[in-house]
């Protein structure tokens, strides 16, 4: 058992896996870790899972990763305290498992729906050093984490998986685009994907995912 500062729930790699990798999961607003715990099976066998549960609770089995509101025109704001705390606690969550399951940092992977992708995409642009690569799923940039990112330079080597559904009907394709232009010009191996869905993981888009994550095994 690892003793962690979020919740989680966790699925070993394949004991005869030579060079184990980690994949830690984070939740959209208002789940919690067994949302996407789910897909763990789907995982190639050489990850050890980590889904996260979120720090802040909004109602029963409820999670939020910081509060948000929506204004009249459609602009988001958040709670940055709160955004700026779950992140150090992801960080410290990652970085404790990598310690205790003997995992480098050039092969973490950390991913996410909707809230739980924006915590990803803000890990990889602010702590890019403690982990190789993201997985997002619907999501978008945070414009409040500008002033903590690293220069572009120093993404070189990692790896960002970028998927939308051209229907999302909660964030608008426009944000999976503004995601795009903010990577596509820095050194990393950026992967974008878009699929005929709304705000949900499409049944080809996750296989591709899951490819994604195989193929990275192995490079």
């Amino acid at each position: 058992m690892l003793n962690l500062p979020l919740h989680y729930l966790y699925r070993a790699a394949a004991a005869e896996t030579s060079a184990p990798w980690l994949l830690v999961l984070m939740h959209g607003v208002g789940s919690n870790e067994q949302d996407l715990f789910g897909l763990a099976d789907m995982v190639p066998h050489a990850f050890h899972v980590l889904s996260l549960r979120a720090p802040y609770t909004l109602g029963p089995s409820s999670y939020a990763w910081f509060q948000f509101g929506v204004n009249p025109d459609g602009s988001r704001t958040i709670d940055t305290a709160q955004e700026k705390a779950s992140r150090a606690l992801v960080a410290q969550t990652c970085a404790e498992a990598a310690q205790a399951l003997q995992i480098p940092a050039e092969r973490v992977v950390v991913g996410g729906f909707s809230q739980g992708g924006i915590m990803s995409l803000s890990a990889l642009l602010t702590q890019p050093q403690s982990l190789r690569a993201i997985m997002v799923w619907h999501s978008r940039l945070l414009p409040e984490i500008a002033a903590e990112q690293v220069a572009p330079a120093q993404l070189a080597g990692h790896s960002a998986w970028i998927s939308h559904g051209s229907a999302d009907n909660v964030i608008p394709l426009a944000q999976a685009h503004a995601i795009r232009a903010a990577l596509q010009d820095a050194p990393l191996d950026l992967s974008y994907r878009e699929y005929p869905c709304r705000h949900e993981l499409h049944p080809q888009e996750l296989h591709d995912s899951m490819a994604w994550l195989q193929r990275l095994t192995q490079l």
